[in-house]
């Protein structure tokens, strides 16, 4: 018996294998899309250890979270954009690699991030205008959008007459001062030399001032000031430097004066809001791979071809029920 070309089954069954074979044969097309390139240099020091986030209702530190928001960040970016990877310590940023594909490095990306830890910092000051200085000259080198994430703590703190002047272009270099940490006073984890917790910073476990370069105003009313020999007094300063929240009120100041913008670190999809309004848009040629496509296509004609049969089944039976209802069985004549 020959088939019925004009049952839909067979239509939606002929439609399936097509889109099936396409999956083996369509080729990739090339197309133009928008982009973003982007260098996320990330503050590994101390207070960065700072447990004022939470994740499944545990504290978590600054540094994972920032860790979690990027990894969300490379499924927000969109195809062929490019991350590049840098840590800041002590006064100096270090670029661990130029921006790569994010879609086509994917996996190798999610792991550099995953291997981000404090222990990579080589010194342990924080001096975070000069690492955000020297972030937005390498960003400018590789031209690139810039996110600088810290909770601005500096260590030792700034002297009196403040941040180093910006000796760049203000605005030369787009992107976001991203603020981490929680805006409450949170004590800062303490480490031995092998890296074990060993509790939280004292009071006497670090500065409080700077004692570089000229004195505050009003320090000649200290106790033991001395023009020559004791221009900040005589007694050690004592403050909250060993509790730490976000400095936001210093990174804006900085981002004022660096043309970038700031922005509090919440989560990754408003990380990825935040940074496309101000991200400079590259458009760029992609490789546009059909073969999903005709993959998702031959799974739903053989979806619908399923479901044409059951239904042509199930209306088969009611009309042979309909029937039975209508003519009854006949007893046997005598």
């Amino acid at each position: 018996m020959r088939p019925d070309l004009r049952d839909p089954r067979l239509v939606l069954l002929a439609l399936a294998m097509l889109s099936l074979v396409a999956t083996f044969l369509a080729p990739k097309i090339t197309i133009r899309r928008p982009a973003f390139d982007l260098l996320a240099v990330v503050d590994i020091t101390g207070s960065m250890n700072v447990r004022d986030y939470a994740a499944s209702g545990l504290p978590v530190s600054r540094l994972d979270a920032v860790k979690t928001a990027l990894r969300a960040m490379l499924v927000e970016a969109p195809c062929p954009s490019h991350l590049g990877l840098g840590i800041f310590s002590e006064r100096k940023t270090f670029l661990l690699f130029e921006p790569i594909d994010v879609c086509a490095n994917f996996a190798p990306l999610e792991s550099s991030i995953d291997a981000l830890d404090w222990r990579m910092a080589w010194e342990g000051d924080s001096r975070v205008s000069a690492g955000l200085f020297r972030a937005i000259d390498i960003a400018r080198d590789l031209k690139s959008d810039l996110l600088f994430f810290t909770d601005g703590q500096e260590a030792p703190p700034l002297p009196a007459r403040g941040v180093p002047a910006f000796e760049g272009r203000s605005g030369e270099v787009r992107g976001l001062i991203v603020g981490v940490g929680g805006y409450e006073l949170s004590p800062i984890p303490k480490f031995d030399d092998r890296g074990r917790e060993i509790g939280f910073l004292g009071v006497d476990d670090v500065p409080h001032e700077s004692r570089f370069g000229l004195p505050p105003e009003g320090a000649e009313r200290r106790e033991g000031y001395n023009a020559r020999n004791a221009p900040f007094g005589a007694t050690a300063a004592v403050g909250v430097e060993h509790l730490s929240s976000v400095r936001e009120d210093h990174l804006r100041s900085l981002a004022e004066k660096s043309g970038l913008t700031y922005a509090h670190l919440e989560n990754g999809k408003r990380l990825w809001t935040d940074y496309a309004a101000v991200a400079s848009v590259r458009p760029r040629e992609a490789a546009l791979d059909l073969r999903p496509f005709f993959g998702v296509a031959a799974a739903i004609f053989s979806f619908f071809a399923g479901a044409a049969t059951l239904l042509a089944q199930a209306f088969v039976q009611a009309r042979r029920a309909a029937s039975s209802n209508r003519h009854p069985q006949q007893g046997r004549s005598k």
